[in-house]
């Protein structure tokens, strides 16, 4: 039976915090808000990054929530392990599926584990891992703190001469970084939604990578939706995105990211278990050519909400 909007009675829309992302998480939290309510869901704003946040979050009446927390405290377990303490239903991956994905490192140990493709990489601890990195990846390669989302801390590195100083900007933001092989080929995303996997987005960026100005700021963007490959690659690729996620216990709703390299192999690079919901964002822009607005996605992805 299709659910009513007042089945999911009063909705707490989780954003900001106080992550590195908290400037997105409020965009995307907005977004959510405003589709939400454009179906008569009874939403209301919760700012993760007030003092008060768990006190508002428990004694609000709240019988849901939508998760628009993006980064550290939102995506990686922590407010999931809350919202389960306060038998709150909640949208996106569970405590593990969160902790998961958010770990890079993790990620791939866990894809190499089930044969999944992804680039061969070298964590960075110290100096003598960076000559590790290189006598193991060689150039390019991309440095990226382990625990954030967004392109945030990431590097291109092309020469030697530069390792020390990519790793330190990376290092800011986690004491676990990862040096990874840089593919050259195209990027695409698939965005997942309950068991469907939506229509891939092929990335196209003038910029070195698809970093964070590319992301968020950027108009010189490209955003291909057909993605213009073969039919049947492209329900393969779909499909192998499927299996990612899977495989990290994500669920209910997130997207995977992959590269295409020269002779059209996969290299699966990272799983988003809660995607931006900007007017920047590749899961509305995967939705709207599946049939789905914007009112459209944030319900089906309300109806995914696990139980706490």
């Amino acid at each position: 039976m299709e659910m009513q909007a007042s089945d999911f009675g009063k909705v707490a829309v989780l954003m900001g915090g106080e992550s590195a992302e908290r400037e997105i998480s409020l965009r995307s939290g907005e977004a959510v808000l405003s589709a939400l309510r454009k179906r008569d869901v009874d939403a209301h704003a919760v700012d993760a990054g007030d003092e008060d946040f768990v006190q508002q979050l428990g004694g609000g009446g709240f019988q849901r929530a939508f998760n628009a927390l993006h980064g550290r405290g939102g995506e990686d377990g922590v407010v999931q392990g809350l919202l389960e303490s306060l038998a709150i239903p909640y949208t996106g991956s569970g405590v593990l599926g969160s902790a998961l994905a958010m770990d890079k490192l993790r990620t791939k140990q866990l894809w190499e584990g089930v044969n999944l493709p992804t680039p061969a990489f070298v964590t960075l601890n110290s100096d003598a891992d960076l000559q590790a990195a290189v006598d193991q990846l060689g150039f390019p390669m991309i440095l990226k703190p382990v625990h954030e989302g967004s392109s945030i801390g990431m590097t291109k590195v092309v020469r030697e001469l530069d390792l020390k100083q990519a790793w330190r900007d990376a290092d800011q933001y986690d004491h676990e970084v990862l040096a990874e092989r840089w593919v050259e080929g195209t990027e695409f995303t698939a965005a997942i939604v309950g068991d469907t996997a939506l229509p891939l987005i092929k990335l196209e960026t003038p910029r070195e990578f698809y970093d964070y100005e590319a992301k968020y700021e950027a108009d010189s963007t490209r955003y291909h939706c057909p993605c213009s490959l073969a039919p049947d690659q492209e329900f393969q690729l779909r499909e192998l995105a499927k299996q990612a996620f899977d495989a990290v216990a994500a669920a209910g709703w997130g997207r995977v990211d992959f590269f295409l390299d020269a002779a059209h192999r996969p290299w699966l690079i990272e799983v988003n278990t809660v995607p931006g919901m900007t007017d920047h964002s590749l899961v509305p822009m995967a939705a709207k050519v599946f049939g789905w607005d914007m009112p459209e996605l944030v319900w089906r992805i309300l109806e995914t909400s696990a139980e706490g």
